[in-house]
């Protein structure tokens, strides 16, 4: 059975079952979410490391549950990576 989560972009059955680990059960629900808190949830959750490209999947989950009429561009997960250098 599919996620209701799945409609949006970049989120397939692994992050949605990852989101509803972290109590996300619709898209509504990340509608006032930070995505930075969340992938620190689930860093917490994991016990360990996680790659930082499901920060940027959970960045454009974000915005695509608060937006109305979502830039194409801004749909695309890649396109939310970090702008400055890490420290």
């Amino acid at each position: 059975m599919r996620s209701a989560l799945e409609v949006i972009p970049g989120v397939g059955p692994s992050i949605a079952g990852d989101l509803h680990r972290l109590g996300i059960r619709r898209v509504s629900d990340l509608a006032r979410r930070n995505p930075e808190r969340l992938y620190e949830a689930f860093v917490r959750l994991e016990g360990r490391p996680v790659d930082r490209c499901v920060l940027y999947v959970f960045r454009c989950a974000c915005y695509f549950a608060r937006t109305r009429r979502p830039d194409p561009k801004k749909l695309l997960w890649w396109n939310w990576k970090d702008t400055r250098p890490r420290r």
